[in-house]
This record gives C-alpha cells, structure tokens and sequence, in this order.
C-alpha cells in the first residue's frame, strides 16, 4: 500500500480534530474572555479581554481553514498545513509556558494540549 494516502489520511485527522479543538477555545475567547484569563492566572482587563476576543475571531478562520484543508485539500496542501501546525502547536505549548502569570494547571493543561498537537502532527507527518 502507498504510505502518502496514509500519511495524507492521518495529517487530514489531525487537522480535523485540531479544528475542532481551536473552534472551541474561539467560543471560548470571544464569549468568555475574562473567563479564560482568570484561568490562565492573567489579570481582568477591558483591554486583555478585548484582545482575546480578537485572538478568538482568529481562531474562527484557523478553525475554519483546517477544517477545509482537512477535507477538501489537495495532498500537497494537507502536507503544507501538518508541517505548518506541527510547529505552530509546538510554539503554541512553549508560549503558554511562558505566560507572564503564575503556572497553574489550566496553563500546564493548555500547553500540553499546543504539545500533544506537535506530537500528533510528528505522528501523522512521519513516513
């Protein structure tokens, strides 16, 4: 059997699942956001609450461009987008370590989610 389709099955799952998990965090943010700083040890503010919202409305089109690539996506650009994740989950995990707050277990929780997301990405991307 070609180990591509494979590799393409899995890389197209990851970004699957990734989608669905950074459409939840969007809801999260932009409906929420002084929620999800209050669990990530942040301090309120008008302003923080206002940018996470932002970050929020970013994920929506992250989200929602997985989800396309995942399942429309040309083999060549469902490749593109694992090895783009695999690196943006990576420094996703080791930016929320480097919160300026006090580690608490959301934020150790929120990074493993960056790490595990690398590792799927190394998992699904391997030949």
């Amino acid at each position: 059997m070609n180990e591509k389709p494979i590799q393409e099955r899995r890389i197209r799952a990851v970004l699957r699942a990734g989608s669905i998990v950074f459409g939840l965090s969007a809801l999260v943010l932009i409906g929420f956001p002084a929620f999800f700083n209050q669990l990530l040890g942040l301090p309120a503010s008008a302003a923080l609450d206002w940018a996470m919202r932002m970050i929020g409305i970013t994920l929506v089109a992250l989200a929602g461009n997985m989800l396309s690539v995942s399942i429309k996506g040309s083999a060549e650009s469902v490749l593109f987008s694992g090895r783009v994740m695999l690196i943006s989950a990576a420094a996703l995990g080791v930016l929320t370590l480097l919160i300026p707050a006090p580690l608490g277990w959301f934020t150790y929780l929120y990074a493993a989610v960056g790490f595990g997301f690398s590792a799927a990405y190394a998992w699904a991307l391997r030949k």
